[in-house]
Parts: C-alpha cells; sequence; structure tokens
C-alpha cells in the first residue's frame, strides 16, 4: 500500500479531535475581525463569543492561504517520502483551491517521485468534512492515493449540503440577497432553505416561514434524497436547533456521525443561527 498523508484545511468545520480520529492534518484558514487578522484554529476565539460579536454588529471577512504557506504545509510530507491527498474548500467560494493547485505542481517539479493531489470539493463546512470521512475509510481499507481521490471525484457530486439562516441580514451583507428582500423576509419570519450547487456555490432554493419549518425542511429533504444514511450536521451557535434537526434524522433511520460547530471562516459570511445538514444523495 502506498503511503499517503489525508488533508485537508479549517473550512471543514471538522474539530482537532475528529480530524485526528480520521489520521487527517489540516491547514489554518485566516478571518479578519474588526481589522484583526486570526488563523482559525478554533483557540484563538470561541465560537459563541465570535457570534455575539457577529449579532452586536460586527463584521467579519475572510482571505484565502497563498501558494507559499502551502508549499510550508506540504513539504515536510513530502521529505518523509509520503504522498499528500489535500480535499480543498469549495472554489465557487474561495481561491484556496487554487493556490493549493499551484503549490501542488510546484512541488512535484521538485519530488518527482513522490505525487501531490489537489481535489476541489465544492463542498464547505461538514460536507467538507464528510467527503474527507469518506476519503479516510477508503484510506483505511488500502486504497492507494490515486485511488483515493478517483473515489473522491466520484463521489463528491452526491454529497448534498442543505442548510438555514436565522436571520437574512448576513446573506444581504454577501450580496445573496437584496436589501429589499432581506427586510421583508425579516418582518414575515421568512426563512431561506439553500444548498451548494455542483459549481460550489450558495444558491436560494426555497422559503419557509418560520424557524421550525426551516430546520424541517432539512430534514425532509434527507428523506427525500439521501442514498446513505450517515450525516454531518453543522450550527452557527443553534444547537438546540441542530439538536432537533438531529433528533428527526435518528428517528428516521440516519446515523448522524457529528454534529459540529461552524467556524468563524464558514459563519462569517452566514452568521449565526445557520444550520447545515450533510449527507450523501441522488444529486446535489
Amino acid at each position: 500500500m502506498e503511503k499517503f498523508i489525508l488533508c485537508t484545511d479549517s473550512g471543514c468545520d471538522l474539530s482537532r479531535e475528529v480530524l485526528e480520529s480520521l489520521n487527517a492534518k489540516s491547514i489554518d484558514l485566516t478571518f479578519t475581525f474588526e481589522g484583526e487578522t486570526t488563523r482559525n484554529t478554533g483557540k484563538d476565539i470561541a465560537v459563541v463569543d465570535f457570534y455575539n460579536r457577529m449579532r452586536n454588529g460586527e463584521s467579519a471577512k475572510t482571505s484565502a492561504i497563498n501558494p507559499e504557506e502551502f508549499k510550508e504545509f506540504f513539504e515536510p510530507f513530502l521529505k518523509d517520502g509520503k504522498d499528500v491527498l489535500y480535499l480543498a474548500f469549495s472554489s465557487g467560494l474561495s481561491t484556496t483551491y487554487n493556490s493549493a493547485r499551484i503549490a501542488a505542481e510546484e512541488l512535484t517539479d521538485t519530488y518527482k517521485n513522490n505525487k501531490v493531489i489537489v481535489v476541489d470539493t465544492l463542498c464547505a463546512s461538514a460536507g467538507q468534512g464528510l467527503l474527507l470521512y469518506l476519503a479516510a475509510q477508503k484510506m483505511q481499507e488500502g486504497l492507494s492515493v490515486s485511488e483515493t481521490a478517483e473515489y473522491v471525484e466520484s463521489i463528491k457530486m452526491n454529497i448534498c449540503l442543505w442548510f438555514t439562516v436565522d436571520d437574512l441580514v448576513y446573506l444581504k451583507r454577501g450580496g445573496r440577497i437584496s436589501p429589499t428582500v432581506a427586510f421583508v423576509g425579516g418582518m414575515l419570519g421568512i426563512k431561506p432553505v439553500l444548498h451548494v450547487d455542483s459549481e460550489g456555490h450558495l444558491i436560494s432554493h426555497s422559503k419557509v416561514k418560520g424557524r421550525k419549518n426551516s430546520v424541517l425542511a432539512l430534514f425532509q429533504k434527507y428523506k427525500e434524497t439521501a442514498t446513505q444514511n450517515t450525516v454531518f450536521i453543522s450550527h452557527a451557535d443553534c444547537l438546540n436547533d441542530a439538536n432537533l434537526l438531529a433528533d428527526n434524522l435518528k428517528e428516521s433511520g440516519a446515523d448522524v456521525k457529528t454534529i459540529t460547530d461552524i467556524s468563524p471562516v464558514i459563519g462569517a459570511h452566514s452568521g449565526p443561527g445557520t444550520l447545515a445538514i450533510f449527507f450523501v444523495g441522488k444529486e446535489r
């Protein structure tokens, strides 16, 4: 069996403990909060504090990792004689994938006996994490780095990513909806149901009235399209809603593997109260 290192970035929203259990390495993305740039390590600011600051009107921005940082991340593994498989944050939402690709091309010119394979997951948050989980299973089964990469490419279009938000103001700030839609939706208690499409972009799918109905709409999407029962859930400081979703899923026979925090890198754009579900389905 080829020896290789399974890698990702903190856009996957999996805890350090889960990453360790998968024997995976992660590079930290960054976010800037009121002019202060921070690595998304999960240690520098508590998730609850981050979202409370957003609720109080502060705004956060994100930035991608540059190719040189990726070279520094990948190179020690190559020096150790290992191949690398990196599952990247969606190119539809970030330039992170492209930076990793550039770094990989430069490194393979130097380390000609090793591979650095970069996969654009076209996923975000725990959808990217779910792909990592599935890749780790294949690695444990003995697949090579190339075989595992081929498997990820073959299944990534079946990773379903559905989510809802509690406050439309954050989608308005990101240009996802107009100020008028945000204002009217807020007045009427309208909650959007969104997903990530085949190009890795956030797309509005439907609208429902009331938070509970939006949570149940995510559950309904699982019932309609899931082909496997493994489910990942992520949330932005709305654990009660995440537990409600998980309870409904479990009653239907789903195997909820993890309920994880949405990190500042993702939450900076979706805001507090975001709730998301990820599973393998018929199609995105």
